[in-house]
């Protein structure tokens, strides 16, 4: 049986014809059968990607053959071939849709004015060294910190990444502005935009989780700071770093410790749900009225 792997990565570097690229990595994924998803902006590249084995070293061996996408940081996970169902390619204005594609500059060095890029270990020491005064901040949206952050984390309450504009021009937040704030989201690519938002509003010190949760998750898995599971946007939904991952999360229904999210199919509803096992029998539309 043929072994699958999965791929998250993103870069940031001027990309002068968006258009080109997508053709070109649409025809690359094609032929080496890979499903997922790919985003191009202006601003560089996003995508997680599966397949089998060979395809997905072969995927990496050429993308890295295009100069400005040799120093991409791939992150590799387990897979099956069953997480994405087809594969999508997409130019957009922003290779994560904060609303705000006219705030971010890149160079060929990635985000200009970015929060300082620390490594799971260089938190760990940070958190040593400075204690309760790190705060870790969460770049992902509140249905995803439900089930899984850091602990202690804030966590703002924003429904989709467009949010956070307003929740960071709020106010709410100042009081962090002199203290060390620790920004982290799955992969990395979130909270780099955020932390460089983040040192425009006059954050003092930001520091960005290298590689994200995702990073971490495979260097201390469920023994450091990170508590619960990671929400991941493909069939999966959920992955946890070990066995002995926390169930943090609440039912939307009785409140009692769940991770698992079912999609609501009710015609009048969207969107997922977190349901304990025995309330998935649940009219999930009354849980989003």
């Amino acid at each position: 049986m043929a072994i699958s792997k999965l791929l998250l990565f993103y870069v940031f570097t001027p990309l002068s014809d968006p258009d080109a690229i997508r053709l070109w990595q649409r025809e690359l994924c094609r032929r080496l059968e890979l499903k997922g998803r790919i985003i191009i902006s202006p601003h560089g590249l996003n995508g997680t990607v599966g397949g089998e084995l060979a395809a997905v070293k072969q995927y990496v061996r050429t993308t890295r053959e295009y100069r400005a996408f040799c120093d991409i940081d791939f992150k590799w996970s387990e897979a099956d071939g069953t997480e994405f169902p087809r594969l999508s390619v997409k130019v957009r204005d922003e290779m994560v849709t904060f609303g705000a594609p006219d705030e971010l500059m890149v160079d060929r060095g990635g985000v200009v004015g970015a929060g300082r890029r620390v490594t799971p270990a260089q938190v760990h020491q940070l958190v040593a060294d400075r204690g309760e005064e790190v705060a870790f901040f969460d770049g992902r949206n509140r249905f995803e910190a439900a089930i899984g952050r850091f602990r202690g984390a804030v966590v703002p309450d924003v429904a989709t990444t467009k949010d956070f504009v307003a929740e960071l021009d709020s106010g709410k937040y100042d009081h962090l502005k002199d203290r060390p704030v620790i920004t982290y989201c799955t992969g990395g690519v979130r909270c780099e935009v955020l932390s460089s938002m983040m040192v425009r509003r006059g954050f003092s010190e930001v520091y960005q989780l290298d590689g994200g949760i995702v990073r971490y998750g495979q260097t201390y898995r469920d023994g450091g700071l990170w508590e619960g599971s990671l929400y991941v946007f493909d069939n999966r939904i959920k992955i946890s770093f070990s066995d002995d991952a926390a169930v943090i999360g609440s039912c939307e229904s009785c409140a009692a410790a769940t991770d698992e999210y079912l999609d609501c199919v009710a015609e009048q509803c969207k969107g997922r749900a977190l349901l304990c096992p025995d309330c998935r029998t649940a009219p999930l539309c009354q849980l989003h009225r």
